[in-house]
C-alpha cells in the first residue's frame, strides 16, 4: 500500500473514532446514530408525489398469479370480499374515473365503502401492500410483485386495462385515473409549509384551557346491559393472569349493592385460586384424520394455523383457551364471533352441525394431531 492511501486510511480512521466519541459523549452508554444504511432500509414510505418510489414494474397478469396465491384468502378472488377485511373493489363507476370524485360517497343509502372508493392516491396503496402485505408475511413482497398486486387491484376497479404493465414511470398517469383523486383535500394547515396546499389556513389552535368549575376528580366506570353481558364470552377469562386487571364475570349477571363488591372480591382472587388446579379434562377423542379434511374442506385453515397466529388465533390457542367447552365451540363455529381474540370478527359459517360439532370437540380435546 502507498503511503499516501495509508495516509488517507488514517485521517478517515481518525474522524470516525472522533465521530463515534462524539456521539458516545452526548448519551454515554445509551446507543449510537443510526448508519445510513440502517436509515434507508426504515425510509420505505412512498409519498403522493412518488418519492420515495423504487424503480420497477409488475403486470396485471403477474399480479393476478401472486393475488391468487396470498391475498385472495383474506379478500376474495376479485377483492369484494367482506368476511375477513372490509371489501377492496366496487362502488365506483367509470364516470367517477373521469370526474376524480366518487358519487356513491355522497349517497346515505349505499351499502359501504371499498377501498377504491375512498383511497385518493395509489401511491397510498402501492406503499400499504409494500409495507404490511400479506397480512401473515408482512415485507416478504418483492418490488415486482408489489407493482403487479397493485396493478391487478387498479385493473379490478376498471382503472387500468388487462394488459396493463404498471411501472415507476408510469404511475403518475395511473394517478389520474384514479375514482376519488379529487375527493381529498390536503390545504388544511395540519403540516407546515405549502407543499401540499396552499398554506392559507390556521390549524385549529385557539382553543382556551378551562379556568373555571373544573372538575378536581374523575372517576372511571363501565357498565354492560344485561343483554350484552356475554356477547363475546366471558371477560374474566379474557385477562391475562398477571396485574391488578380483572374484567367482570360476564357469564353471570350484573351483582346489585353489596353483592358487587364481594363479586369483584372474588373475581381478583379467582385467578390465584384456579392457578393450581388441573385443567378441565377433555371430552371424548375424535378422528383426527377426518377433522383435517374438514379444515381443507371448509377453507378453515385460510385464517387458523396449528400452532401460529394466521388472522384469526392458532387452533392450538384456541384449544388451550376452551378446554372441555365443545358446546361453545360449536356454537361460535356456526355463528360467528367478534371481540374474543382481537378486532378481526369471525363471520358465521354455513356447514351441517354435525361436522360443526366435530370440529368443535376436536379443539375442545386438545386439537390433537
Amino acid at each position: 500500500m502507498s503511503s499516501s492511501r495509508k495516509a488517507l486510511l488514517t485521517l478517515a480512521l481518525l474522524a470516525l473514532a472522533g465521530t463515534a466519541q462524539a456521539q458516545s459523549s452526548k448519551y454515554p452508554g445509551v446507543g449510537r446514530d443510526a448508519t445510513t444504511k440502517e436509515v434507508a432500509a426504515w425510509d420505505i414510505d412512498v409519498r403522493p408525489d412518488f418519492k420515495g418510489l423504487p424503480p420497477g414494474s409488475g403486470s396485471v397478469a403477474k399480479g393476478q398469479d401472486v393475488w391468487e396465491g396470498k391475498c385472495a384468502s383474506c379478500h376474495g378472488i376479485f377483492g369484494e370480499s367482506g368476511e375477513v377485511f372490509s371489501p377492496l373493489v366496487g362502488g365506483t363507476t367509470a364516470e367517477d374515473i373521469k370526474t376524480g370524485r366518487v358519487a356513491n360517497l355522497k349517497r346515505a343509502d349505499f351499502p359501504g365503502r371499498t377501498t377504491l372508493m375512498k383511497v385518493p392516491t395509489v401511491s397510498t396503496l402501492w406503499d400499504y401492500i409494500n409495507r404490511a402485505m400479506p397480512w401473515n408475511a408482512p415485507k416478504s413482497l418483492s418490488t415486482e410483485e408489489v407493482y403487479a398486486v397493485t396493478a391487478f387491484l387498479l385493473n379490478l376497479g376498471g382503472i387500468v386495462p388487462d394488459n396493463y404493465v404498471l411501472s415507476d414511470k408510469n404511475i403518475a398517469e395511473v394517478q389520474q385515473r384514479m375514482p376519488n383523486r379529487n375527493g381529498m383535500t390536503t390545504d388544511h394547515a395540519l403540516w407546515p409549509g405549502k407543499e401540499f396546499g396552499t398554506g392559507a389556513k390556521k390549524p385549529d389552535t385557539q382553543n382556551v384551557a378551562c379556568m373555571k368549575n373544573c372538575a378536581t376528580e374523575a372517576r372511571v366506570a363501565s357498565y354492560l346491559p344485561d343483554y350484552a353481558r356475554d356477547a363475546h364470552g366471558n371477560l374474566a377469562e379474557q385477562n391475562r393472569l398477571v396485574g391488578p386487571q380483572r374484567g367482570a364475570d360476564t357469564s353471570k349477571p350484573e351483582p346489585k349493592g353489596a353483592a358487587a363488591a364481594a363479586a369483584a372480591a372474588a373475581v381478583a382472587a379467582a385467578p390465584a385460586k384456579e392457578a393450581g388446579k388441573p385443567a378441565p379434562k377433555a371430552e371424548g377423542g375424535v378422528d383426527a384424520k377426518a377433522v383435517q379434511a374438514m379444515l381443507s374442506k371448509y377453507s378453515c385453515t385460510a385464517c387458523h394455523a396449528v400452532d401460529r397466529k394466521l388472522v384469526g388465533p392458532s387452533f392450538a390457542d384456541i384449544a388451550k383457551k376452551h378446554a372441555g367447552k365443545s358446546e361453545y365451540l360449536a356454537g361460535k363455529i356456526k355463528n360467528g364471533s367478534a371481540g374474543v381474540w382481537g378486532p378481526i370478527p369471525m363471520p358465521a359459517q354455513s356447514l351441517p352441525e354435525a361436522d360443526a360439532k366435530t370440529l368443535a370437540q376436536w379443539l375442545a380435546t386438545g386439537a390433537g394431531k
